[in-house]
């Protein structure tokens, strides 16, 4: 009851601010304080990462790193934060933010605002200790040369973190999914994985991809991936379809995440899961609000999955309520842990 008001009280603010307001609450120790769920059966292993249950927090919720502490409470077995770019941006214009409420959905063109990957990595040196925690690498928008950025970026914060994911696939920043086409994802991914290399770290380098990706462009990245030194893909990013939505702010530019993108990101998931036939780890983000959808996205093909727009709706209670959930499901169909379970379905979305 109190999260419900304090969820209607937020939805009152501008989206911007009250998503503010809600990261400054979780630091004043608003928030829930038990850490990860975990069990026999959601304790697994993503890219040689050991996490306590496979539900993770995506890209975009804190962007900045400023709620490490306060999010490693809230039941997620592994968090990602970001983007960071090397240098500060204030990112697009106000308003940026919409909620679509009657979609369950959310449009933002931020444009990568985020302090830098200087001030980043200051924080993620403080990172909680024992919490899985990773960073989403972005370009400036101004630069001349971004698959450098993402290099930079990763020099920044490399030995703070566990897992770096390189982000071409934001729809904010002009020209940047430009980046997945062959060639340039390949060339982008041999330096990310080079400089990991030569530094003599284990970081787990992701791609994070666009759910708005035809069957051959999906081949194209699916082969560059296998044969680059990545440890895994993230689908999907946000959708720039409009399909059946009701909201007023359905015509708003910029990327739609939530709800509409659940059907769309889980085809892409399972497609992925045929095409990389087992040999890169894959995980499940766009529409996830309850353990069925975590568990879907899993038997298409997931080793893990992402929230991020559900928690707007639902509340930071959600990753506990979905871990607690899957474990259920998992324990109703006679699934000893989560990995078992994985592409178990993946045929019904192709």
């Amino acid at each position: 009851m109190i999260e419900a008001a304090g969820l209607a009280l937020m939805h009152r603010f501008d989206p911007e601010r009250a998503h503010g307001l809600a990261l400054s609450a979780l630091n004043a120790g608003l928030g829930p304080r038990g850490g990860p769920v975990t069990s026999a059966r959601l304790a697994t292993t993503l890219a040689g990462m050991d996490l306590p249950n496979p539900i993770g927090l995506a890209a975009g919720f804190d962007k900045n790193a400023t709620a490490l502490h306060a999010l490693s409470r809230c039941a997620f077995g592994w968090l990602e934060v970001g983007a960071a770019t090397p240098h500060p941006q204030p990112g697009n214009p106000r308003p940026r933010l919409f909620r679509l409420t009657e979609d369950g959905a959310a449009i933002n063109r931020f444009g990568f605002n985020n302090d830098g990957a200087a001030i980043i990595a200051d924080r993620l040196a403080k990172r909680p200790e024992g919490a899985v925690v990773g960073l989403n690498l972005g370009a400036n928008k101004d630069s001349d040369d971004r698959a450098d950025d993402f290099v930079k970026v990763l020099a920044h914060c490399d030995r703070h973190i566990d897992f770096a994911t390189v982000n071409v696939s934001s729809p904010n920043t002009e020209r940047l999914r430009d980046l997945q086409g062959k060639a340039a994802l390949a060339g982008i991914l041999d330096r990310v994985c080079a400089h990991r290399d030569d530094r003599g770290l284990d970081t787990a380098i992701f791609l994070k991809i666009a759910p708005d990706l035809d069957a051959a462009a999906l081949e194209d990245i699916a082969e560059v991936a296998l044969s680059s030194g990545v440890n895994g893909i993230i689908a999907t990013n946000t959708t720039l379809a409009r399909d059946g939505l009701h909201s007023v702010h359905a015509s708003q530019t910029g990327g739609l995440s939530g709800a509409p993108l659940f059907d769309a990101s889980t085809r892409i998931l399972a497609r992925l899961s045929v095409l990389t036939n087992g040999k890169l780890p894959l995980v499940g983000v766009g529409g996830i609000a309850n353990a069925d959808q975590a568990y879907a996205k899993i038997r298409a093909g997931a080793s893990a999955v992402q929230l991020y727009t559900a928690l707007v709706y639902h509340g930071i209670s959600l990753p506990a309520r979905i871990a607690k959930g899957l474990d259920d499901l998992l324990a109703r169909d006679g699934f000893a842990n989560v990995a078992d379970a994985v592409g178990t379905d993946r045929d019904r979305w192709l």
